[in-house]
């Protein structure tokens, strides 16, 4: 009995290893990633995979706009109608190279990040209030 116990340990001990590499990989690709693409993730509770779509859609946005010419109303609205038929209603977008904002979000729908500008996605938790 206890040599397959001492099995179980050093088998689970391994797959945790092999994970922690993974998450290690990964960590890299996406930092990788943000560099080539000039992205700076100033602060965020997204997951990954939302983040990296917002990225890249921003990315191919202004990638698509004349050099030196930003339609920051364009490229929100573009950035919000994506996300909103993607992953459901009431995402907003702030995009500019200088505003301030103080914000409510819902948990893992905020990300504030910068290509060459400044971008902000995040989706706001609007409860109704109980008048009773």
């Amino acid at each position: 009995m206890e040599g397959a116990q001492e099995e179980l340990e050093r088998r689970s001990k391994f797959l945790k290893s092999l994970i922690q590499k993974k998450k290690t990989i990964e960590q890299q690709e996406q930092h990788d990633h943000l560099q080539h693409n000039n992205v700076r993730v100033r602060a965020c509770d997204m997951p990954l995979p939302l983040q990296n779509r917002a990225f890249r859609c921003a990315r191919d946005l202004l990638d698509s706009m004349p050099s030196k010419k930003l339609d920051s109303k364009r490229l929100a609205l573009t950035l919000k109608k994506e996300f909103d038929t993607s992953y459901g209603p009431a995402w907003h977008c702030i995009v500019g190279t200088s505003f301030g904002s103080y914000v409510t979000h819902s948990f893992g729908g905020f990300v504030y990040f910068s290509i060459d500008k400044v971008y902000v996605l995040f989706k706001t938790a609007v409860e109704p209030l109980d008048h009773s």
